[in-house]
């Protein structure tokens, strides 16, 4: 006889997956804005906690479902949310597999530095091969609105390197400091803990 497939997911791991997702995508609303057509929001924290709770493919899938989500209001066209999906991707992936290998602090604070990072190169990088061309920004209107904001901006790259880059640091910094701090209290209630602590 056959042993009956462990399921990947619990029912209670698939409900706490669901509240995250419904968190992220209510978060994914509430933007501030830092500089230009760049907004910060911090709906990538219920990702990240989903994701040191339940592990990388947890995360994936609240990310997913958070963009997916994202596409019923946006201005967009969806692409936005394809980039913000990449870019939370680059973070989570490496934060994760790294903290499931040390599930430390130690491990949970290296997994988010290298997410960080990564997640820093992939916004560069979908700026100007995704965001800039598909909403029409040629390189003389970036470097325009660049100018407005640093006058030692000449290029598209100077402008993803002197501003998209620093934002998204600011970003991931807030994120990860935040998961940070949140992640010990909320942890028995990711886990399914009884006790609140």
């Amino acid at each position: 006889m056959t042993q009956p497939k462990k399921k990947r997911f619990t029912t209670r791991q698939l409900t706490t997956m669901s509240i995250l997702a419904a968190v992220a995508s209510i978060l994914f609303l509430v933007e501030i804005t830092i500089v230009s057509f760049y907004k910060l929001d911090f709906s990538n924290i219920p990702v990240l906690l989903g994701t040191f709770s339940m592990g990388p493919l947890a995360g994936v899938m609240i990310l997913a479902v958070k963009s997916a989500l994202g596409i019923l209001h946006t201005s967009s066209g969806g692409v936005g949310e394809l980039a913000d999906f990449l870019i939370g991707l680059a973070m989570i992936l490496p934060a994760g597999l790294i903290y499931r290998r040390d599930k430390s602090r130690k491990g949970a604070l290296i997994g988010m530095l290298v997410g960080g990072v990564a997640a820093t190169i992939a916004g560069v990088l979908a700026n100007i091969y995704i965001l800039f061309p598909v909403f029409g920004l040629s390189p003389e209107t970036v470097v325009a609105i660049g100018q407005g904001i640093n006058p030692a901006i000449h290029t598209q790259w100077d402008f993803v390197l002197l501003i998209t880059a620093p934002f998204n640091v600011l970003k991931w910094g807030a994120i990860s400091a935040l998961g940070w701090f949140l992640y010990k209290p909320l942890s028995p209630l990711l886990h399914g803990s009884r006790q609140v602590v």
